[in-house]
């Protein structure tokens, strides 16, 4: 199926609902803010069909803590630039969104149990402003950022996701971005590089144990064992996923979109859970 006819499914199933979809962004390479590909125009696409949220809430893969859950409290989340060797102009990318300090300090509440802390430091690194920069090109939706713990195993981010799941009933957007694959130790950069066979089955297990809703084999690192090291050395860009898919209802409807492995093993599938 083909990117334009996932998101007219995505359209017609996207019913007025008191419910806020959860939506993870498969966000790849930073210059995908800067270029007109078939993902930035995919998103921009999205963006048109959600609902209009009242705050967005953001896990990315790029702020990563040990022993705690950080949430930015800042009211103007400054643009971080986390990358290096890229062209001037997207270290010149701005997306100035307000924060939302009261919320962001609620889900410090939220996540008490899980050791959370309010942050003013950090603000929006590109895991979170490369994609929405196209969602919601007017900066006019309050964000904020919650980090990883990196420190705890994989099933912990379904509980962070459980303990967020409420806000979706409050206008609240869950933005989880990563990448179902990602191990730039492999990446090819020839052009047309084809999908290398590991990135190709993860990619396929992920999708299959998610539609089953199966997020125990998700999170089960001994169990994914050498295939989930091949497709994560390190599994920051994994763990997103995981926020999101913790954070759905029983009932939602899934749709994926930009379901393509880039430069041969980063896969860029994103999916969308929303009200059935």
């Amino acid at each position: 199926m083909s990117i334009a006819q996932d998101l007219q499914k995505l359209r017609d199933r996207l019913a007025p609902t008191d419910r806020m979809p959860l939506v993870f962004l498969g966000h790849g390479s930073p210059m995908n803010a800067l270029e007109d590909t078939a993902f930035s125009r995919a998103w921009s696409d999205l963006g048109r069909s959600l609902p209009l949220p009242k705050v967005i809430l953001v896990v990315s893969a790029h702020w990563m803590t040990r022993g705690t859950t950080l949430v930015d409290v800042s009211a103007v989340p400054r643009t971080i630039h986390d990358f290096y060797g890229f062209p001037d102009a997207l270290y010149a990318q701005t997306y100035p969104a307000s924060g939302d300090p009261d919320l962001a300090r609620e889900v410090v509440s939220l996540l008490a149990s899980h050791h959370a802390e309010e942050d003013d430091t950090w603000g929006l690194d590109h895991g979170a402003w490369t994609v929405l920069k196209f969602l919601y090109p007017e900066a006019d939706v309050p964000v904020f950022q919650v980090s990883i713990d990196m420190s705890r195993d994989l099933d912990h981010q379904l509980e962070i996701g459980r303990a967020l799941s409420d806000l979706c009933d409050r206008g609240v957007l869950i933005l989880g971005s990563g990448n179902v694959v990602h191990n730039l130790r492999a990446v090819r950069w020839d052009a047309g590089a084809k999908p290398l066979d590991f990135a190709l089955e993860f990619d396929g297990l992920f999708t299959d144990r998610l539609t089953d809703r199966d997020f125990a084999t998700l999170s089960d690192r001994e169990g994914l064992g050498a295939l989930l090291r091949m497709a994560h050395p390190s599994v920051d860009h994994y763990l997103p996923a995981l926020t999101v898919a913790g954070a759905s209802d029983a009932r939602d409807g899934l749709i994926f979109m930009t379901d393509s492995i880039d430069l041969g093993s980063v896969s860029m599938r994103s999916f969308v859970f929303h009200a059935a």
